[in-house]
């Protein structure tokens, strides 16, 4: 049986000896800690020379992977020199280590699906993980480098991986002279200011990774507070370690050191075992032998949930947007100011804060799919309403999207939404995927689900229509904007569950290539195509307005027949307050309300708890779905996404909240107040 001995300058309370197999081979494991002795450590080392196979080092800090030379090699000292002295193979570990950071990030990434993706992650000692830094860097530019803090007591943070290296080539070695270390700790106020900073970066981090050697010294001054709902990176996680970590709060723990044997053991154990399975010596092991090792033996990463259920959150940002200067009057301010001004006052507010830079409206938390997924994100605010993006370029927006986009990925989100009006401005979200940093969608793929959705929900509820499962309706639909980016979809839907739909839009060619490809797709559906909606309003049971008409009137409403259901999903809406409120007997639906499984905390968009705008919906799927992409773009929505955007959305538990008009939410009560009036209506129309 071989032997495998560890030689820590770590506490001797935590030694232990254990038999294992390993590679086929039969191996006796101990550890022996000297408490930080030095001399005892090289005694050891000379005692167990020749004794063991393979004699391992541990609790000694390896060496920072850029810098002066005397930096990345000074941590060897004594032993290491003795170490090479000795007959029996030595090793601190240090190569397995290295492999496993590279190998642990990129196994998660993958094996989670964009596990890393734009997280802002603080690293407590950069130049002691560089080998992560360089990792994590093509995943997400949120790093930030607590080294100037942590190892000079000076208040600055490093934010980029270039700074770090100009800091350990050149700065590090001024700031060694500098007495700011030693004042910060006889200064309280600079020393408490230091805290303070920390503490802050670490509420704001999504990561944190925290260094294997002095663990407990890094973070003995961490709360609940600091470390609540965090994954911390580290190496060789021990069970005190976890149990600490599960004191605080923390949500996942990626231990880099992956755990093959019956206990959690350091990386000097494990390179020490390998090195004496494979017969070899310490220089004679390469990378190449140890990726062999960790794929065929499968050392997968090892991740612990503290809690004991798997967690992760993921995150996203919305654009949201004042609908009309009268939105601007919820600011008690504003509103004050316009009871005592002229109406010009309101006016010139509109204008002004159109120029506005973006700012955070909401954080939006506490959203749990069924799935255990989580998502948490921002309502961020441009501040032009729809008549003041109309009065400007396309560009004037995109400017502004841009720069909510840049604010979403500094916070750490991973996908970014666009709503009501910003999602229909110039080229429908095109540029803004482009040149935005983060995936962007606009979610007209949910809107227009959330909307037929309303519809078909609306619909049953009338009772004029009979609806059976699997069979389509027998009923009359049109759809107005039928070319446009929603309007299409609506039609390809439609002519699956209705026997005829109209579709009428301002290209005939553009209306007849609509209609082959639909009958490609449903041949068993009758489908006339017309630039005169007007002639066929009366025969309509279901109208679906989806145009882009920035407030023409392109329906008469007066011409629709009694209990017919009209869904208006064009933004602005096709449909005033004064117009729905000529036809009380027809059923007009703004929209489709989703609502949110767990229990969402964010401030009110004008909603019941719970419950958001499709296209805001979309964006949460997407995130609990870890899908960051572009998803939805541009004026042509391919109808697949519709239905995949529905499937996913019902996998995570969304539902369909509510059915909204121009006055609000329908309540069952104002449903059969519109169908009361409708049969009425049609009484005396027939008499």
């Amino acid at each position: 049986m071989k032997q495998i001995v560890s030689i820590s300058l770590g506490s001797s309370e935590t030694d232990y000896e254990f038999k294992t197999e390993f590679l086929g081979q039969n191996f006796f494991i101990r550890r022996f800690g000297t408490d930080g002795d030095l001399e005892k450590a090289a005694e050891m080392l000379l005692q167990w020379d020749k004794e063991a196979d393979v004699i391992g080092l541990g609790n000694i800090k390896f060496p920072y992977a850029l810098g002066p030379k005397y930096l990345t090699r000074k941590h060897e000292g004594k032993l290491a020199k003795l170490g090479s002295q000795i007959k029996t193979p030595v090793t601190t570990g240090s190569e397995l280590r290295d492999v496993s950071f590279e190998w642990c990030l990129r196994f998660i990434q993958y094996k989670f699906g964009n596990y890393f993706n734009n997280a802002r992650v603080l690293f407590l000692s950069g130049m002691n993980n560089y080998r992560i830094t360089k990792v994590m860097s093509e995943f997400t530019d949120n790093l930030t480098f607590a080294d100037p803090i942590l190892e000079n007591g000076i208040a600055k943070f490093i934010n980029s991986i270039k700074d770090l290296k100009l800091y350990a080539q050149g700065a590090h070695e001024i700031l060694q002279w500098v007495p700011s270390k030693r004042l910060s700790k006889s200064v309280v106020p600079l020393k408490a200011w230091n805290e303070y900073i920390l503490k802050k970066a670490m509420q704001k981090a999504n990561i944190i990774v925290v260094p294997s050697y002095n663990f407990n010294d890094y973070l003995e001054k961490t709360s609940l507070e600091e470390l609540g709902g965090k994954t911390i990176i580290t190496s060789t996680a021990y069970e005190d370690r976890i149990a600490f970590l599960k004191e605080r709060g923390v949500d996942v723990v990626i231990d880099t050191t992956p755990k093959i044997l019956e206990r959690v053991v350091a990386p000097n154990v494990l390179e020490a075992l390998i090195i004496s399975a494979l017969g070899r010596k310490r220089d004679q092991i390469r990378k190449d032998d140890l990726l062999e090792i960790i794929s065929t033996q499968k050392m997968d990463p090892r991740v612990v949930y503290p809690s004991g259920n798997p967690k992760r959150v993921n995150r996203f940002a919305f654009v949201i947007h004042p609908l009309s200067k009268e939105h601007l009057k919820k600011d008690k301010a504003i509103d004050f100011m316009t009871n005592i001004t002229p109406p010009a006052f309101l006016d010139a507010v509109e204008k002004v804060i159109a120029y506005a830079p973006p700012w955070v409206y909401s954080r939006v938390t506490g959203i749990k799919s069924p799935t255990g997924a989580e998502a948490e994100g921002w309502l961020i605010t441009v501040g032009g309403t729809p008549k003041q993006m109309l009065a400007h370029r396309p560009e004037f927006t995109y400017k502004r999207l841009l720069q909510a986009a840049r604010m979403a990925k500094r916070m750490g989100a991973q996908i970014m939404g666009l709503g009501a009006f910003t999602k229909v401005v110039g080229d429908a979200g095109v540029t803004v995927a482009k040149k935005a940093e983060i995936p962007i969608t606009t979610g007209n793929s949910y809107s227009a689900s959330g909307a037929l959705w309303a519809a078909a929900d609306a619909v049953r509820r009338m009772g004029f229509l009979k609806v059976e499962k699997g069979r389509k309706i027998v009923g009359k639909t049109m759809v107005l904007g039928a070319t446009g980016a929603i309007g299409s979809v609506c039609c390809r839907l439609l002519a699956k569950a209705f026997k005829e739909v109209y579709m009428v839009g301002r290209n005939t060619a553009k209306l007849l290539a609509l209609k082959e490809s639909i009958l490609e797709e449903t041949p068993n559906v009758k489908i006339k195509v017309t630039t005169r909606p007007d002639k066929f309003l009366a025969d309509m049971d279901v109208i679906v307005t989806a145009t882009s008409g920035a407030g023409k009137k392109v329906l008469d409403i007066t011409k629709v027949k009694p209990g017919c259901v009209i869904t208006d999903v064009a933004r602005p809406l096709d449909l005033s307050p004064k117009d729905v409120a000529k036809r009380p007997d027809v059923l007009v639906i703004e929209s489709g309300e989703i609502e949110l499984p767990g229990n969402p905390e964010l401030k009110s968009i004008g909603l019941p708890h719970k419950v958001v705008y499709a296209c805001l919906a979309e964006t949460i799927v997407l995130a609990l779905e870890g899908r960051y992409e572009i998803f939805t773009v541009g004026r042509d929505i391919e109808w697949e996404k519709v239905r995949e955007i529905y499937k996913m959305g019902l996998k995570h538990g969304m539902k369909l909240a509510a059915i909204s008009g121009v006055n609000g939410i329908f309540t069952d009560k104002d449903i059969a107040k519109v169908k009361r009036l409708a049969l009425k209506a049609m009484k005396k129309k027939a008499g």
